[in-house]
This record gives C-alpha cells, sequence and structure tokens, in this order.
C-alpha cells in the first residue's frame, strides 16, 4: 500500500487527462428526452439500425401493427400497446434480428362515416344518394388522416421506433387489391355466400354488424316488457299470452312459439273473465302484480290512519254552526267510508283467487292452433303462407316470459329460423318487414307509426303507440318496464336492432376445428385468455357477415346478373380490366368502380353483370393485413412466404373478438395456419378511480403533461410494470409515475454520476486516463466486484428468458431490485474505495472499472426498456470506450450475454449476504440502541457466530463492515456461552395440537433448555423432550446478548443466527475524531452550496469559537485530526487570520459544531 500511495502522490504533479465529462447534479428527464429525441432525427439513428440489420442480413423478426383509426387522438391504452411493441421489437433487433417496423392505418368503415355523417348532417340512406357517393367518399378521403400528426408525434415522444413514412393504410389502392385477392381465395374455397340472415343492425349506421361488434357496447337499458293476448279462432274467449320486451316487433307478428315438452294451463282470469294460456310454471310471472296490488293498499290505509291522528292533534275549538257543519261532514265521510271498505273487501275477494285453472295440456297438444292477429297490416299472410299459428321449438324457455314467444321472422334469428322450418316464410322469398334501413316504420303499417323510429323514446314513441292501440282493442294484459343489458353500436352509441339484410358471410363453422387447432400452435400472454375467452369464442364460431351497406370502404368484388344466376367474384385489378375492358383502373372505392360492368357469359342477349352495391367490414381489411400491407401476392411473394405467420403482435383484450380474431379466421381460411405465433394482451387502463376514462368527465391527467412532467421512460415502465400487461384492469395513477423517477431513476442515474465524478478523480490523481476492462471479472479479487458483476451476470439471464417468454412485467421488479444492489450496497460500501481516499489508486481504479462495467452492462441491458435514459447514460460514458468501439447510439449494441460464473463469484455471493446482515445489525444497533451519533467512531463491533466459515467470511471484508459500522476494531467469536443466550419460544398453537394434554411439560421443559442443549437442538434440528422428539419448526429460536454482559456501554443485536455486539464506551480521541467528521460534513456542504465539482482544489480557513463548557475545543480536533480532513477533503484547515489578503473568496459560512461556531472561508488554491 505504501508503494501505491507514493505513485499516486507522484503522479499528482502529471498532467490530468480528463475523459468524462460531469452530468447534471438534478436530472431534469424531460428535457434529457427531447435531447435525445433531436438527436435521433438529427442522426437518423432508427432507420439507420434498421439498415445495419437489413446489410448484415441477420434473420427476420416479422411483427404485425393492428392498424388504428386517426380519426381520434391516442390515449393510454394505444401508448400502452405501443409501448408493448416497441420493447419486444427493439428487444428482438437487439438480439441479433431485422426487424421491419411500419405503422398501419384503418381509414375505411364506420369510424369514418359516422364523422362525416355528423358533419354533414347526413341521417339516411337518401342523403348520401342524393349527395353522390362520390361526393361522400371524398369528404371520407379528406378526415382519415386528420389526427396523423398528433399519433406521430405523441408516439415518437414515447420512443417507440416505427416507421411511419413506410407506412400501409387501408385505403392504398394496393392494399384493397390484397383484400379483393382474400376475398376470391376463400370464395373459390367454398367458404363465401350471401345469405339472408337476421343480424345487429346499426339504424343510425344503416348498416348490420358482426357478432363480435356487438359484444362490444352493452348498455343497462329500461326497455317497456308487455304481455299480449292472441284470441283464438275457434274460441273468443281463450287468449294465447306472449310476452316480449320489444313492442315495436308486434305489428310484424307472425307466429307463435311454444316448447313441446312444457306443460301448459288454460285459466280463468278472475279479473276479465277471459281465459288465457300459458305456461304452468309461469303464472307467478303473470299474476304476481296482484299481490303487490294488495301490498300497496295495505300500505295506502295505513297511511291514511296516520294522516286521520294527525289532524286530530290539530283539532280547535270550534263555534255551534261550525260544530254542525263538522259532524254532517265526519257523517258524509262515514258513508264514504263504508262504501270504501266494502269495495275493498270485494277487492281482496278478487286478489285472494286472481284465476282458475280450468285444464292443463302440453306445448304439443297447442300445435296448429290459429289466432286473431294483433293488426290487419298482413292479414293476408294467413291465406298466402299459413300465419297466425301455434308452431314449437325448443329455443322456447320457461325461465321468463308466459313460455309463449312471438315471431317476427324480420326481427329475431331464432324467429327467422323457426317461421322459416314451418313453412311461414320461403328462403329467398319477401319478408314482413316494414322498416326501412334507417329504422323508421314505412306506411304498411299505418299513419300513426309511419315516420317513427322503431328505438324511439317518449309518450309518442313507436312502442308507447302500439301499446295505446293494443289496450284501446284490450289486447294488452300487462305493461312494465324492464332493466336489462341491451347492445349498442359500438360506433354511434345508439340502440341495436335485429333485423333480417342480406349479407356476405363467411362460413366459419366449416373450419372450426382448424382455427382451434391453430389456436394451439400460438403463444400468448397470458394464456388463460388464448385457452378460456378466444377458445370458447372459437368453438362458438358463426358465420361472419363481411359486408356493409356503406360507402368509404373496400368494395365486394361481385359482380351479378340481373337474375342472380351468373356470379363472377374479382381478385385483381388486372383481372377487372380483362373481364370488363376498362383499362387504367387506379382507385378501387366505390365512386370508381361502380359503374364498371362485366358482359354476361351468356350472350349479348342478357343485360351485363352489376357490381353488389356492399363494401367489406372494415374488421375484414384489418384481418387482412399481413397480405395487404406487403400487396401480397402481387408483391413480395416470396419474402412473405419466407416469415409467415408473424412472430409477434400485441393489442388490447378486446381484440379477442376483433383483430385476433379475423387474422385467425382468414389466415386459416388461406393457408391453415395461425397469423401469428407470440401474442400479448393487454387489459384496460381505468382512471384513478377505476372508471373509464373519459373527456367528458376529465377523470385522468393528459398523457402529454405525464410525460412532460416525468418523462416517457417512466411512463413505459410503470405502465409495463403493471397488472395490464396480463390482460387485467389497471387504475392509472399519476403518483405511480412520479415513484418510478423518485425509486428506479434517480438511483440509477446518480450511480452513474458517482463513478463520473470518482473517474475524474481518479484521472487527477493518478495522471492515467480510466479506460474500459471488458475482462473485469477475471482480474478483480476483491469480494463485493466479484458480487456486482455476478449480480448483473444473473440480471442479464432472468431478463433474456423472462423476454423469451413475453413477460414483460416481470423485469421491472428485478430491475429495482438491482438497481438497490447496486446503489445501497456496492457503491455505498465502496464510496471510499473508488474516491481512493486511503489513497490505494489500484483499488480505486478495480472498483471503478468494476461500476463502469456494470454501468455500460445495465445500459445495454435495458436499451429497450428505457431507451432514453440508457442513450443519455451510454453518452456520457461511452468516452472511456476504445474509439473503435464507441457505437453511435447503444441502440446499435446487442444485448448482452452472461459472462462465465465462476466460483469466486458463488463464494463472494455467500460472502456479501453475510456482510450485509452483519452491517445491517450494526447499524441498527447505533441507530435504535445507542446515543453515540454515527459519525463517531466506536471502539469495537463484536461479531458472534457459531461457525468458523461464517466467521472467515465476516473477517474478508471486515474493512467494509468497520467503515459502515464507523468502528475501530472488528472482534470475532465462536464463544455463544460468554456473549449470547437463546431464549426458545415453543409455537403452543402447533405443539397443543399434536401433544394434546401433555404440551404443558414439553413447554415448560423446552423453555428451560441450557445453553449447550439448544446448541445440539440447532445442529441436529430436533431434541427430545419429556419423552417427545420437538422440531425446530415447532419453536422459534431467539439469539440476544447475554444479560451479564449488557450495560450501556455493551449493546447488541441478533437476527436468529449472527450476533453483533457494540462496544460503546467513549474516549477523547473517538469523540475528537467524531466532531471532525461533523466538520468535513460543513466543508462538503460549503462546497456544494459554492457548486464546486470534486476536482475543484480550495484552501479553507476557519475561525472556531469555542462554548465556555466546550468538552473538547474545536481548534483542538482541527488540530488532532489533520489526517482526516487530508484524506477526506484532500486539504488542511489554515487558520482566518493567516489568509492572504488578496486571497479570491470563493464562498463563506458560519456553523455550529457540537456548541461551538465555526466559520469555514473557502479560497481558490492558486
Amino acid at each position: 500500500m505504501a508503494s501505491t500511495e507514493a505513485k499516486g502522490k507522484a503522479n499528482e504533479a502529471k498532467a490530468s487527462p480528463i475523459t468524462f465529462s460531469l452530468v447534471a447534479e438534478s436530472p431534469e428527464f424531460p428535457k434529457m428526452e427531447e435531447q435525445t429525441l433531436a438527436d435521433w432525427k438529427k442522426s437518423d439513428t432508427f432507420r439507420e439500425s434498421v439498415r445495419r440489420s437489413k446489410e448484415a442480413k441477420l434473420p427476420e423478426f416479422m411483427f404485425y401493427d393492428g392498424p388504428p383509426f386517426a380519426t381520434g387522438l391516442p390515449h393510454y391504452g394505444h401508448i400502452l400497446a405501443g409501448t408493448i411493441k416497441d420493447i419486444v421489437t427493439r428487444y428482438a433487433h437487439q438480439t441479433g434480428h431485422h426487424v421491419e417496423r411500419r405503422f398501419g392505418w384503418d381509414c375505411h368503415g364506420l369510424p369514418v362515416e359516422h364523422e362525416i355523417d355528423k358533419k354533414l348532417g347526413i341521417k339516411t340512406k337518401e342523403d348520401v344518394l342524393e349527395m353522390g357517393i362520390a361526393r361522400y367518399n371524398a369528404e371520407c378521403r379528406s378526415i382519415v388522416m386528420r389526427y396523423s400528426g398528433a399519433w406521430r408525434d405523441i408516439i415518437t415522444r414515447c420512443g417507440r421506433w416505427i416507421d411511419f413514412d413506410n407506412d400501409y393504410k387501408t385505403l392504398d389502392t394496393s392494399f384493397m387489391e390484397s383484400v379483393w385477392w382474400v376475398f376470391k381465395q376463400m370464395f373459390d374455397k367454398n367458404l363465401v355466400y350471401r345469405g339472408f340472415k337476421v343480424m345487429p343492425y346499426s339504424t343510425a349506421c344503416t348498416t348490420p354488424l358482426s357478432n363480435f361488434e356487438t359484444a362490444q357496447n352493452y348498455q343497462e337499458v329500461r326497455d317497456p316488457s308487455v304481455i299480449v293476448s292472441f284470441p283464438l279462432i275457434k274460441d273468443g274467449t281463450t287468449h294465447l299470452l306472449a310476452w316480449t320486451t320489444t313492442p315495436w316487433t308486434l305489428p310484424s307478428n307472425l307466429a307463435l312459439c311454444v316448447n313441446e315438452s312444457f306443460t301448459y294451463v288454460k285459466v280463468k282470469d278472475t279479473k276479465t273473465g277471459n281465459n288465457y294460456i300459458m305456461a304452468k310454471s309461469r303464472l307467478d310471472f303473470l299474476y304476481r302484480s296482484s299481490k303487490k296490488k294488495e301490498v300497496e293498499q295495505k300500505d295506502t290505509s295505513g297511511a291514511s290512519a296516520k294522516k286521520k291522528k294527525k289532524k286530530k292533534k290539530k283539532k280547535k275549538a270550534k263555534g255551534a254552526e261550525a260544530e254542525a257543519k263538522e259532524e254532517a261532514k265526519k257523517e258524509e265521510q262515514s258513508k264514504t267510508e263504508e262504501k270504501k271498505k266494502d269495495t275493498s273487501k270485494k277487492e281482496e275477494s278478487t286478489n285472494a283467487t286472481p284465476y282458475t285453472i280450468l285444464e292443463e295440456m302440453t306445448g304439443k297438444d297447442l300445435l296448429g292452433l290459429e289466432y286473431v292477429p294483433l293488426f290487419d297490416f298482413f292479414k293476408d299472410w294467413r291465406e298466402k303462407s299459413g300465419a297466425f299459428r301455434v308452431v314449437s321449438d325448443d329455443y322456447v324457455t320457461d325461465g321468463n316470459g308466459t313460455g309463449i314467444v312471438h315471431q317476427a321472422p324480420a326481427f329475431g334469428e331464432d324467429d327467422y329460423r323457426v317461421c322459416l322450418k314451418n313453412d311461414i316464410i320461403k328462403r329467398g322469398e319477401g319478408l314482413v318487414c316494414p322498416v326501412d334501413d334507417n329504422g323508421i316504420y314505412t306506411d304498411e303499417v299505418g299513419p300513426e307509426l309511419k315516420g317513427k323510429h322503431v328505438k324511439g323514446k317518449g309518450k309518442d314513441c313507436a312502442d308507447a303507440i302500439i301499446c295505446r292501440k293494443l289496450k284501446d282493442k284490450g289486447r294488452l294484459v300487462l305493461k312494465e318496464e324492464y332493466q336489462h343489458e341491451y347492445p349498442f353500436c359500438w360506433r354511434s352509441d345508439t340502440p341495436l336492432i335485429y333485423k333480417a339484410v342480406p349479407s356476405w358471410f363467411v362460413n366459419v363453422p366449416s373450419i372450426k376445428d382448424k382455427l382451434v387447432n391453430n389456436n394451439k400452435k400460438t403463444y400468448w400472454v397470458p394464456n388463460a385468455i388464448k385457452e378460456g375467452r378466444f377458445h370458447n369464442w372459437l368453438m362458438d364460431a358463426r358465420d361472419w357477415a363481411v359486408s356493409r351497406n356503406r360507402y368509404w370502404g373496400t368494395p365486394i368484388p361481385v359482380w351479378t346478373s340481373e337474375d342472380g344466376k351468373e356470379v363472377v367474384v374479382v381478385g385483381s385489378i388486372s383481372e377487372l380490366e380483362k373481364l370488363s375492358g376498362k383499362t387504367g383502373i387506379t382507385d378501387l372505392h366505390r365512386d370508381n368502380i361502380d359503374d364498371i360492368t362485366i358482359p354476361d357469359p351468356r350472350g349479348d342477349k342478357f343485360p351485363p353483370l352489376k357490381r353488389t352495391t356492399e363494401v367489406f367490414d372494415c374488421w375484414f381489411e384489418s384481418g387482412s393485413m399481413p397480405y395487404g400491407q406487403l400487396h401480397y401476392p402481387f408483391e413480395n411473394k416470396e419474402g412473405f412466404e419466407a416469415k409467415f405467420p408473424a412472430d409477434f403482435i400485441a393489442e388490447g383484450l378486446d381484440q379477442t373478438r376483433g383483430w385476433f380474431y379475423t387474422l385467425m379466421v382468414i389466415s386459416t381460411a388461406l393457408f391453415d395456419k395461425p397469423a401469428f405465433k407470440n401474442l400479448i394482451v393487454n387489459g384496460l387502463v381505468l382512471a384513478a378511480d377505476r372508471k373509464k376514462m373519459s373527456k367528458r368527465l376529465k377523470n385522468y391527467p393528459d398523457p402529454r403533461k405525464i410525460i412532460d412532467t416525468y418523462g416517457a421512460d417512466a411512463l413505459r415502465l410503470y405502465l409495463i410494470n403493471s397488472p395490464v400487461v396480463r390482460a387485467k384492469e389497471f387504475a392509472f395513477k399519476e403518483p405511480g409515475v412520479k415513484s418510478v423517477v423518485k425509486d428506479v431513476f434517480l438511483p440509477w442515474y446518480h450511480s452513474m454520476r458517482f463513478f463520473i465524478e470518482n473517474a475524474r478523480r481518479y484521472e487527477s490523481q493518478s495522471g492515467s486516463s480510466l479506460k474500459y476492462e471488458a475482462k473485469i471479472q477475471s482480474k478483480t479479487t476483491n469480494k463485493m466486484d466479484l458480487w456486482i458483476l455476478e449480480r448483473v451476470n444473473w440480471l442479464v439471464q432472468f431478463i433474456r428468458d423472462e423476454m423469451k417468454a413475453y413477460h414483460l412485467y416481470t423485469v421491472i421488479p428485478e430491475l429495482v431490485r438491482f438497481i438497490g444492489n447496486l446503489t445501497n450496497t456496492y457503491v455505498r460500501f465502496n464510496r471510499d474505495r473508488m474516491k481512493g481516499t486511503d489513497g490505494n489508486l489500484e483499488e480505486s481504479l478495480a472498483s471503478l472499472q468494476t461500476l463502469y462495467y456494470v454501468l455500460l452492462k445495465l445500459c445495454r441491458l435495458m436499451a429497450p426498456f428505457t431507451p432514453f435514459l440508457v442513450e443519455f447514460m451510454f453518452q456520457s460514458l461511452k468516452v472511456g470506450l476504445d474509439p473503435n468501439e464507441r457505437e453511435q447510439s447503444v441502440h446499435f449494441l446487442m444485448i448482452p450475454d452472461v459472462d462465465g460464473t465462476t466460483d469466486r463469484a458463488e463464494e463472494a455471493q455467500n460472502a456479501i449476504e453475510t456482510m450485509v446482515s452483519v452491517v445491517d445489525l450494526g447499524r441498527s444497533v447505533r441507530t435504535d440502541k445507542s446515543d453515540v451519533p454515527l459519525k463517531t467512531p466506536i471502539r469495537k463491533a463484536i461479531v458472534v457466530h457459531s461457525e468458523e466459515k461464517f466467521l472467515s467470511a465476516v473477517k474478508d471484508l471486515s474493512s467494509y463492515i468497520k467503515d459502515q459500522i464507523n468502528a475501530k476494531e472488528i472482534v470475532l467469536s465462536t464463544d455463544l456461552k460468554t456473549y449470547a443466550v437463546y431464549n426458545v419460544l415453543p409455537d403452543r398453537r402447533v405443539l397443543g395440537k399434536r401433544l394434546g394434554r401433555k404440551m404443558p411439560s414439553v413447554y415448560k421443559g423446552l423453555v428451560a433448555l441450557k445453553m449447550e442443549e439448544i446448541q445440539k437442538f440447532r445442529a441436529d434440528g430436533k431434541i427430545s423432550v419429556e419423552g417427545e422428539e420437538i422440531s425446530l419448526e415447532e419453536v422459534d429460536l431467539k439469539l440476544d446478548l447475554n444479560p451479564e454482559v449488557a450495560s450501556k456501554e455493551m449493546v447488541g443485536q441478533s437476527n436468529g443466527d449472527v450476533l453483533v455486539v457494540l462496544d460503546l464506551k467513549m474516549d477523547r480521541g473517538l469523540l475528537s475524531e467524531g466532531k471532525a467528521r461533523d466538520v468535513v460534513q460543513a466543508v462538503q456542504s460549503l462546497r456544494k452550496a459554492a457548486k464546486l465539482n470534486p476536482l475543484d482544489k480550495v484552501d479553507v480557513f476557519y475561525k472556531a469559537v469555542d462554548a465556555d463548557d466546550e468538552e473538547i475545543p474545536l481548534v483542538d480536533v482541527i488540530k488532532e485530526n489533520e489526517d482526516v480532513f487530508k484524506t477526506r477533503l484532500g486539504t488542511t484547515f489554515q487558520p482566518l487570520e493567516s489568509m492572504p489578503k488578496d486571497s479570491k473568496k470563493i464562498m463563506e459560512s458560519v456553523t455550529e459544531v457540537g456548541k461551538s461556531k465555526l466559520t469555514i472561508v473557502l479560497v481558490k488554491k492558486e
């Protein structure tokens, strides 16, 4: 050590090459990020990284980006999904892959059209046709990229690397042509058909919706619930009763449906005298109202009695005339009350037996019964198709209603099927459907209903008018309100109806087995969504309606003859040009191709084929994006086929029935493959109150404000360290983002800042440059160095394993744990060593190189997660690398590999754990059981343990322990008998359950064990007491300081394994050194206030004014501890009176040290 000190002093005179530049003491992460963004933009860093990987011909990692609509602004859900995608694709790139990252835009469909409808006040299909499809589509085109700039801004600001300039749009002709090809392939495989089907229908958007669209927006509503009577033709006094919550469908009724297996009854209604037929099990549903009335009548009479009592209390003295009038009034009231009582008795009699069962029958007995229709609008359908009769089907349940269901085949999926089965309607022929595309009644149902919307509200709405008409006819038996879940349009937020519409369908059930099998080939995080929700959705797969009766979308490429006998499906532009004879087709939107006709293959005598008017559902387009984005198969055929399926996709939980489903259906139909291999499903980000985030309610902070306050990296880590990455709901709370800065970024940043300051100090003291040492793990012998190197190695392996499993959410807890190890253990314990406080520059260099190695490795490892912070750190640190290894960006470097673990590293791991436990105990004693300040050294610390191996590990690291506890000496001892006592605390509950009545005697025997017996008990793990074998698991052994040793000056603490005893006896030397450390602290605080960096050399002048009762004068403290000041401050103290008059004073302060006052003056060193 002496030679090292001499060498260090000799080098002080040399020129000091300073490699590293200082960084700010208080970092402003958002500003740092903005500067990094500017640097990336200037150097085109993202494209350069892609160019390099492509040029190196690295294996492709295929990623599909689900296309959002640009008609709205991005929110936390988009930022979350974007962060997940960015982390995974960055990681793929930095593990040796070429990753194309193209942004995509969903440009067609209802979201765009709905905006235009609101803008132009469009209400009906006729409004669109009147203005012209060309103009309408031009309006749509004008807004599809309205917020694209805002999207690009926020996504880029969040650090996501994705190509916006080479994006794909579903409105591009190349994309639309690929969609045509997809459809033709499915058509040629007999997977597509045109059908007339009852489907969820949006009257606001005048288009049917698919089942998964319908499932996106259910709301609680209150609808009218009615029971309606249908008199039998053969017996006008007997009525069939049917229940419905959609009275608006009643004018279209064509049949009643029963379940053949149910028991039905004919009852005589006491009140009306009519005979009613309904399911026996549902009688209480109808007649529960009479019981309710009885309760209401009792409540009412009770309330009247209370009112009478109150009136009696208020009665005042009146004159004779007034009293006479009062008596007459009472008599009249008495007569009225008598009449009410008679009426009440009659009602009670009626309510007691509201019905009489006349007859029981099965549902089968009711088949074929004819009834009188509710209205005459479609009465000719009786003769036309045998309507207005009873049919049967198993879908009828007795869980609600009357066990008889009214059938309106145009407005119910089951209704349509049942009426078709019973020949009431014919496939391909007309339906009773007096409702137009906008949900408005036509004139088929008379002037009162004509022009009314079927789902209108208010006193004059359709439901109200129908109920009034039925009441007037004596057909309304019961009317009340019914609260239930009802589907709403996901785009217009208006109630859906079920309506029979012609549509193009994909026959998904025919490939269900393939879908289920392909799902098994995919990997999902979390897996429960794959095996639960998604699997169940596939198992219940229904035909998928892919056409929409709209305008702004990819047109269905089907041309048909007028008689429907000729159908041509076109799969490309060239095919359309060849078939139609029209050339130069560059746009496939409706306004450009609706007028194109194809000659009828049967000859000129037949009119030409015209295109069907529908467009594709935008979900069909997004499900076709793997092909559309590459214009497959017209371009990039080999490239696509070589990298399909995609390696990775990610979106929210709502896409389980959306994009994930359409991708799987189309890829299975085309290639019998899944479209993706790996998938991360994220949950929903809620407001702090766990409600849905709402712009109207303003119940969440603006994402841009969060980023501008804390930085994008903090937001990224906060989101991926939450349950939302495991498809669960998550309440966003701003303090959570702040805690990431406080608990992760600041400690991490300051460990780098500490390194830079002390690297500069080392270079100044040694005259040598500090260079990166890649082989530090094999060169250092220090156990703490080996330990932190092993910890970073473990972190590398952990992150590699977890990222291979796409477990993003496990990374951050381990990063936080590692940052704690780095800052609270390694940096804290090696602070003086790195500073070279003792003059040992070799040890200073070893520790600095270790920290340098760890920091650089951490930068590379965390680059996908915190791209901004690690870029800033790397740019600050890379100056110590060999010029040939100084990459332009950390994102050009690969994720580090795990260096070989050595036996020394494993030994170091155990040793450090031992040391930390001893230090924690020692500091705990000093904090909780000692009045001696931590800055004041103590005489010695005694570490007591039964094993020499443990004490040997302590001995090797005793210098660290002395420093952390601030003890002059560490004494090691195995003498438990002298220093320690064991207290045995038996577990009464466990022993009592096993030993029963014998427990008290065993308990006493355990408590009375001697020290030697307890030590043997610990070693053997068991002991025999009172004839019973007791295990260590049944007791708690508490190790304490022996009371015979304990005193005010000898205090100790144990963790049950090791005992640390501190000798707190003070002498003048210890107290003086403690005060000296207070003086050092005062000087360091003044240097900080003067904003001096560690290399700024100053002279220190002082003036001490001691209190009369000061035990050790400050002047003596300063004289006695010159070595402390030289070691800690690099200078000695000089009396203030000796300061030259021309000195350049930097800063002066007066501070209290103990009871005395100390004036400190910092002077620039000449």
